[in-house]
């Protein structure tokens, strides 16, 4: 399973600061703030919708998706569908921090509207 929780980060990384293009590479290497003893987002929820969003960008920049591994079923998405995005909230195991996911995903849904995807 693939693990975008960083347990020494005390921070969200840093997003493409505006006027930079958002890139499938920063999607994969994005990290959240675990949580344990407070509510978080479930983390393969959230990961497979960043994969998704990953094959989004790829499409987008004019590649393929791969058609094996991870992103080989991952469907492209629309902002309409990052922003209808539910999670299952976790309680007394690792999450990801629910406001450094929801910060990240407003990036993504400005990117693609950006891009003309919606």
């Amino acid at each position: 399973m693939r693990r975008r929780a960083d347990p020494c980060q005390d921070r969200a990384a840093p997003t493409p600061t505006e006027g930079d293009d958002m890139r499938a590479q920063d999607v994969a290497e994005k990290r959240f703030q675990p949580t344990k003893y407070r509510n978080g987002y479930d983390q393969q929820d959230v990961d497979d919708l960043l994969d998704r969003v990953q094959a989004t960008l790829i499409v987008a920049d004019g590649g393929t998706i791969p058609t094996t591994g991870r992103l080989a079923t991952a469907k492209p998405l629309r902002p309409e569908d990052v922003k209808g995005a539910r999670f299952r909230v976790t309680r007394w195991r690792e999450g990801y921090d629910q406001d450094q996911v929801d910060d990240f995903l407003d990036d993504v849904v400005a990117e693609l509207r950006r891009r003309g995807r919606g």
